[in-house]
Order: C-alpha cells, then structure tokens, then sequence
C-alpha cells in the first residue's frame, strides 16, 4: 500500500468528506477521490461508502491499522534522520504532565555530566503531545505518565516501534483544602469523592480521565485549569476551588494518601533505538543510588 494513498484515505474517512480532505492535505478534490479509488483498485476492495461518506466494513478494518502503519513509518523516517546527525549535540527532553520530577532531574544532570557538550533543554508538553514530538524527532526522549494498577503500563498505542521503558512509580495522594472534613484522614478511598467537585487540571495532576477509568463515577469539575504551573495548582486547591490527584511527592505533605482503588503514579520514558539507553541507564543509576 503506497503510504501517500493510505494518508489521503484516512483523511476522508475522519473528516467524512473528500473536498473538506483535499483542503486539508492541499489537493483538488478529483486528486483525493483518484488517490482513493487507487487504493481501493490496489486492495479489490470498496473501502468508502460515498453517500454518506463513511467506511466499509473492509473500510473500518484498514483504519484500525491505518494509524499504527503511519507512526511507524513516520519513526522510521525520524530514526534514519538520527542515524545521519553528526555526533549528538542536542538532548530535548519532552514532558507532559507531572512526568518530570525530582527522579527526573537528577537523572537529567548524571547524562550532562557524561556529555558536557551536549545543549540540553527540556520541553513542556501536554500528555497527548508527547509521544507524537519523539516519533516526528522534535524531541529525543519523552516523559510521560499516568495513573494505573501497580506494575501495569500506561496505554500508549502511538508508542509502537519505539522504546518504552518504566522510569518511575509512586502511589497517589488527594490533595484538599485544610478545613476540609477529609482532610484529616489517614488515607482515603475514591469511591468517597466521585460526587466531590474537582479541579480539572491535566498539566499538574493525573487526569480525571485516569480516575474515571480506574472507578467510574461523575467526578464534577467546579473549574478548569490549563496551566503547568503548580503553585497555581495548590493554591486553587487551598482555596476550596476543588480536589486533586498527585504523585505523593508532590501533593506535599498535607495531602492524603489515596489507599483504594490501589493506583500508582507511573512514568515511562519513551525514545527512539538505542539513543533511548541514554537516559535509561540514567534513571537506573538513579533508582540504584
């Protein structure tokens, strides 16, 4: 299957339509619907139904597949563009939410210290972003992290064709406002706080959606906080705006544990090939120590 006819496909078939597809990919809209009868000619199949726009059953098959085969050649290509760099004099390490942390940071200074010349930087990104920005080579190792079951990893399909190594896990805590009635617990169950109302706050602390996940439940949002800064984070918090869930390291000392559902904090540090040991044998060095 020829790549660019494959791409031109999945764009008609998320947007359900062939013109609004041709603006989007910058071609006429005779060139979509010949890049997609090809495909379809390649295949002996009738992959788009056309009024309305939507796939076939072998449509909807091909889609399943159509993602991971673009990630992976989009890696390929980001990993022979590695290959031909002369000596490495750039380390940009991405991070999405609470993914980088004091663990982090000392890994990050033993890799400077093992290459003193190398410009190394590190990049804010929302979760989602993360694992897209090392396939594409905008960045050499991602940061990302999510709540799960002990020892379980994060689900990271964007992720195939690259290394994915566990760095780091630690359990959760709540984070609540001093005069909450809770607040003085010794640890506490998310089932209590489903109908509580939270901060939705995924750039400082874990996603609702990860606790969704673990305990369904409404889980109300009394405000919304984009930001990455995490001052802002507790002091909404302290302000009795809503609830949160952090890594116990950082809710800080008055939050309190989580104890059920038993959930953790997991980072996972994804690279590309063999650079990915780099900063791997760091965190394991880290670990160690």
């Amino acid at each position: 299957m020829d790549p660019h006819l494959l791409r031109t496909f999945t764009a008609v078939a998320r947007l359900g339509s062939f013109s609004a597809a041709a603006q989007e990919l910058g071609y006429t809209q005779s060139a979509v619907s010949q890049q997609v009868a090809a495909l379809e000619a390649d295949l002996g199949v009738a992959l788009l139904g056309r009024r309305p726009v939507i796939p076939t059953e072998a449509g909807a098959r091909l889609l399943d597949h159509a993602d991971i085969l673009l990630t992976r050649l989009a890696a390929a290509r980001a990993d022979v563009v590695r290959v031909a760099r002369t000596p490495v004099s750039r380390l940009v390490v991405g991070a999405g939410g609470c993914a980088f942390g004091a663990r982090a940071a000392r890994a990050l200074a033993a890799v400077r210290r093992a290459m003193p010349r190398a410009e190394v930087a590190v990049r804010g990104l929302a979760r989602s972003a993360v694992v897209p920005a090392v396939v594409a080579g905008e960045v050499d190792f991602g940061l990302v992290d999510g709540a799960v079951a002990p020892t379980d990893p994060l689900r990271l399909p964007q992720a195939e064709g690259l290394t994915v190594t566990r760095v780091g896990e630690e359990p959760l805590a709540v984070l609540l406002p001093p005069a909450h009635p809770l607040a003085t617990r010794a640890g506490l169950r998310l089932d209590d706080l489903t109908d509580a109302l939270w901060l939705d706050a995924p750039g400082t602390s874990i996603p609702l959606a990860d606790l969704r996940a673990a305990l369904p439940g409404a889980y109300p949002v009394s405000l919304p906080y984009a930001g990455g800064d995490a001052r802002v984070l507790h002091e909404l918090v302290r302000a009795g705006h809503g609830l949160a869930v952090l890594p116990r390291s950082a809710a800080g000392a008055c939050a309190v544990p989580l104890t059920d559902p038993p959930l953790v904090h997991r980072v996972e540090l994804v690279g590309a090939g063999a650079d990915a040991s780099v900063l791997a044998v760091a965190f394991s060095a880290e670990a160690g120590g």
